[in-house]
């Protein structure tokens, strides 16, 4: 996947926190975006997660040696796949994680790392929605890990 941002012109500034709280359900601690940077409608997202040694996987996953697990990566591009496709077009859509294919992961990402979570939009079908993502590591611009996620939308009735 190309990086998003090359000839692209973002038609929205990004938002806080705040503005992520009120478009997806998550909370900490399982809340994994902290800043939307830019995004266009039905088209790409880029967000960032910035990893602290204050997690609370880091008390589990290898003490001596912390590194966030791939899984939570792959939960925080889902969780950025998710503020795209709730945005105008589906707000009040329920967003439910439900697959993973061709999932590499290429740098372990550790406390102090500040992750770049890029997502694209590459096929709606019946209720589901394919994203091409990516995590890169900001700074050393290294690929954590990439994967095409699928995402199933619901109407929320309640």
């Amino acid at each position: 996947m190309r990086k998003i941002t090359e000839n692209t012109n973002p038609i929205e500034a990004g938002y806080d926190i705040k503005s992520i709280m009120e478009r997806i359900p998550h909370r900490y601690p399982f809340l994994l975006v902290d800043r939307v940077l830019e995004w266009r409608l039905n088209d790409y997202l880029i967000a960032t997660k910035n990893v602290s040694m204050n997690e609370p996987f880091f008390g589990g996953h290898f003490p001596r040696n912390p590194v966030m697990p791939g899984v939570l990566i792959m939960e925080a591009l889902a969780q950025a796949s998710a503020l795209l496709w709730v945005q105008e077009s589906h707000p009040d859509a329920l967003f439910y994680f439900v697959g993973m294919e061709n999932v590499r992961f290429k740098r372990p990402v550790v406390p102090g790392d500040q992750l770049r979570l890029e997502t694209r939009l590459t096929r709606v079908i019946r209720g589901f929605a394919k994203f091409d993502v990516k995590a890169v590591v900001v700074g050393v611009e290294e690929v954590a890990a990439e994967a095409e996620l699928m995402c199933a939308y619901r109407a929320n009735n309640g």
